[in-house]
C-alpha cells in the first residue's frame, strides 16, 4: 500500500471513529501531501485545524494511520495553499465566487485569499455598534448582582483566563446588555477584535453567506475574533444550521483559547429546543443570573441619571419614581424620562404633584392594555417636524429626515412593543441602524437641549399629552 492509499484508508477510519461535528470542523478537506523517512506531510484547511490536529488529535490519527500503513510513522500537519487563482482568470470575479471556491482550502493565515482581498486588523463592523453609556462605572448593582458584576470585570480584564464561556441570563430591561458591552468597552480598550452582537445578526448573517456562498467569509468573521458576546442566544433555540454553526464556532474560539460571551433570558436548562451539545457547553462555563434592582439601588440608578443630566430632583419625586417602577431598569428609565422631559419644559420647580400627573398619563396606555404603536410613533414625529410620513419610512437622507428619523426610532424602541427587527423593517433599514440611531440620540441627549425637547414634544404627542 503506498503512502497515498494508506492516507485514503485512514481517512476514512477516522471519519467512522469521531463525531460527525469533530470530523466536519477539523479533519473534513485535509489532503496527503507527502511521505518522506517515515514521516506523512497531510495538508490541513486552516490554522485552526492544523493546530487542533498536530496538538490535541495527532495520536489517534497516528495511531490509525500506523495500523493502516503496517509500520510506525510520523505526521506532520501543514496548512495546505491552493494554488493561486490567475489575475486573467479572477480579476473580475465577484468576491463572494472567489471567496466561495477558496471555502475548502482557506486559511486564516494563508496568502492566497489575502492576495484578492484587503482585510484591516480591526474592521469597523456594524455589530460591533457599542452604546457610550454602558461602562462599568455606569452599572449599579445590588446585593444580589455583586457576584455577576464582578465576574463580568473579571472576564473583561483577563479574557479566556477565568469564565469561559460566561453566561448571563435574566429577565428583560435588567442589566445584560449593558455589562456584555461593558465587557466589550474594556476589551476594545486593551485593542482586542471584539465582536458584539445580538444572536438574530448570527442567524441573517449566516442566511446570507449559504445563499451567497461566502461562508468562508462568514468563518473568517467569527472565528478570528478575540472575544465574541452574543446577546439573546435563546433566539438560536430550535434554529438546526444556527445552531451547528455556532456550535462549530464556539468550538473553533474555546479551544484556541478566546473568551465567548453570552446573554439569555432563561438559564439554559430552560431553553427546552436547544441541542444538548450547546448547553452542555453553556453550562461548562460560568452561569450567574441579574437579579431585579431593589428599592434603594432603584433610589442610586435614578440619583445618578440625574447627576448625569445635570437636574436636580426633589428627593420625594426620586422616591415616588422608584417605587412606581418596580420591574427593571427599562421600565425605571421610561418613567425617569418622562419626568425629566416635563422639568425641561417647565421654569418652576417640579413638585411631586406634578411629576405623579405626569406619570399617569404616561401609564394610562399600558394600563387598558394600548401600547402605542409603530404607525403612531412615526406619525408623530413627522408631524412634529413637518414631514410627510413617508419621507421618514422612505430613502431620502436630508439631515432633518434623519434627524426625525433617528428620533421616531429611539421612541419606537421605548414606547412601542415592537423588535429591533420590526422597527427596522418600518423605517426599511436593518436593525443594526436601528441600534446605531438610538445610540446616536441617546449620546446626543445631554449636550443638544433642542433635541429633548424634541423628543418630549414627540412623546406627549404619542402619549395623548
Amino acid at each position: 500500500m503506498n503512502p497515498q492509499e494508506a492516507w485514503n484508508a485512514a481517512f476514512y477510519q477516522l471519519e467512522l471513529q469521531f463525531d460527525r461535528a469533530s470530523f466536519d470542523t477539523w479533519l473534513r478537506g485535509s489532503v496527503y501531501l507527502s511521505f518522506e523517512d517515515g514521516v506523512f506531510v497531510i495538508g490541513a484547511r486552516n490554522t485552526y485545524a492544523r493546530e487542533m490536529l498536530q496538538h490535541r488529535l495527532y495520536r489517534n490519527v497516528r495511531r490509525i494511520l500506523s495500523d493502516v500503513y503496517g509500520d510506525s510513522v510520523e505526521v506532520r500537519f501543514e496548512v495546505h495553499k491552493p494554488e493561486p487563482v490567475a489575475k486573467s482568470a479572477s480579476a473580475d470575479m465577484p468576491l463572494f465566487r472567489l471567496l466561495a471556491e477558496q471555502e475548502e482550502t482557506e486559511s486564516y493565515g494563508s496568502s492566497s485569499l489575502h492576495e484578492h482581498i484587503s482585510r484591516p486588523q480591526h474592521p469597523d463592523l456594524p455589530e460591533s455598534e457599542l452604546n457610550p453609556r454602558f461602562m462599568f462605572e455606569r452599572f449599579v448593582a445590588n446585593k444580589a448582582n455583586r457576584m455577576t458584576l464582578e465576574a463580568a470585570m473579571a472576564v473583561a480584564e483577563n479574557p479566556a483566563s477565568t469564565y469561559n464561556p460566561l453566561l448571563l441570563y435574566g429577565g428583560v430591561g435588567l442589566g445584560k446588555t449593558h455589562l456584555l458591552q461593558a465587557i466589550a468597552h474594556v476589551c476594545q480598550s486593551k485593542g482586542m477584535r471584539v465582536l458584539y452582537i445580538p444572536s438574530e445578526a448570527f442567524t441573517n448573517d449566516l442566511i446570507h453567506a449559504i445563499r451567497q456562498r461566502s461562508t468562508a467569509m462568514f468563518r473568517e468573521k467569527y472565528r478570528s475574533t478575540d472575544v465574541l458576546l452574543v446577546d439573546d442566544i435563546q433566539f438560536i433555540s430550535g434554529k438546526e444550521s444556527t445552531q451547528e454553526e455556532f456550535f462549530h464556532t464556539f468550538n473553533a474560539l474555546y479551544t484556541f483559547n478566546k473568551q465567548v460571551i453570552l446573554a439569555s433570558d432563561r438559564h439554559p436548562r430552560e431553553l427546552k429546543t436547544l441541542e444538548d451539545r450547546l448547553r452542555s457547553r453553556f453550562e461548562g462555563g460560568l452561569v450567574v443570573d441579574v437579579q431585579p434592582p431593589e428599592y434603594e439601588t432603584r433610589i442610586a440608578i435614578l440619583n445618578m441619571w440625574a447627576n448625569e443630566r445635570g437636574i436636580e430632583l426633589p428627593d420625594s419625586v426620586v422616591q415616588m419614581m422608584a417605587e412606581r417602577a418596580q420591574s427593571n431598569i427599562r421600565s425605571l428609565e421610561g418613567v425617569f424620562n418622562q419626568v425629566v422631559a416635563k422639568a425641561h419644559l417647565t421654569t418652576r420647580p417640579l413638585s411631586l404633584q406634578s411629576a405623579q400627573s405626569v406619570l399617569e398619563r404616561f401609564e394610562r396606555p399600558r394600563q387598558h392594555g394600548r401600547r402605542p404603536t409603530l404607525e403612531q410613533v412615526v406619525a408623530a414625529a413627522a408631524k412634529h417636524h413637518s414631514l410627510p410620513a413617508d419621507d421618514l419610512t422612505g430613502k431620502k437622507r436630508t439631515q432633518a429626515i434623519n434627524t426625525a428619523r433617528q428620533i421616531a426610532m429611539y421612541l419606537a424602541r421605548e414606547l412601542t412593543d415592537a423588535s429591533l427587527s420590526q422597527i427596522g423593517d418600518t423605517f426599511g433599514r436593518s436593525h443594526t441602524t436601528v441600534i446605531h440611531g438610538c445610540n446616536k440620540v441617546e449620546a446626543d441627549l445631554g449636550s443638544d437641549p433642542a433635541l429633548k425637547t424634541a423628543i418630549a414634544a414627540v412623546r406627549n404627542m404619542v402619549l395623548g399629552g
